[in-house]
């Protein structure tokens, strides 16, 4: 008795066009919202360079071989690595999987401009926070008052993170994917002397 392959509830149905650009969409949004929060991590734990009020509306950095500007590009590197993995992670498994043809290129293009727009938003973000109270005690301390620089990323090239990590785990499951799909090869007959 042949029995015919039993059909996941989701290969009956096929998404339409308003569908998938909704989808794209809502993962635009979210990865500018995953953005937001990214910026307010790097805000909290990047190191910030310490300034000197030497005069009205002037400072300069306490120690000019500090390190905390290039640990701050540190933090946001991490940050954006561990985010674009949970990107590409959970936007793979939710998102991507259950698409095909067209949709699935529209997620997965939404997904890794998402990231570059949440590594946007992240940095927009981590450097305004810190903004206000850095201008106000360089206006109004007097001289000789120490406070924190404002982060800065000093390397730009760090925006592209998100994206290239997204991308990756987006490529890699995908191959995986489509590796287990793969028929299994022609059954090689037995050697000679050899039984099944």
């Amino acid at each position: 008795m042949v029995t015919e392959p039993q059909r996941s509830p989701l290969s009956g149905k096929r998404p339409s066009p308003r569908s998938a650009v909704a989808l794209g969409a809502a993962a635009l949004a979210g990865s500018a919202v995953l953005g937001l929060l990214g910026g307010l991590i790097w805000e909290l734990v990047a190191p910030r360079a310490t300034l000197q009020e030497i005069g009205a509306g002037t400072a300069e950095l306490v120690n000019a071989e500090t390190r905390a500007f290039i640990t701050a590009d540190v933090w946001f590197c991490g940050i954006a690595v561990v985010a674009g993995l949970l990107t590409g992670m959970l936007g793979y498994r939710f998102a991507v999987a259950a698409r095909t043809g067209v949709a699935r290129a529209l997620v997965v293009s939404c997904l890794i401009l998402g990231g570059l727009a949440a590594s946007l938003v992240m940095l927009w973000l981590g450097e305004q926070i810190g903004q206000s109270g850095y201008e106000q005690h360089l206006a109004s301390s007097p001289n000789g008052t120490l406070f924190p620089a404002t982060l800065a990323l000093g390397a730009r090239s760090a925006l592209a993170f998100w994206p290239l990590f997204t991308a990756i785990v987006l490529l890699v499951a995908e191959w995986g994917t489509r590796a287990t799909q793969e028929p299994a090869g022609q059954a090689v007959p037995p050697g000679p002397g050899l039984t099944p």
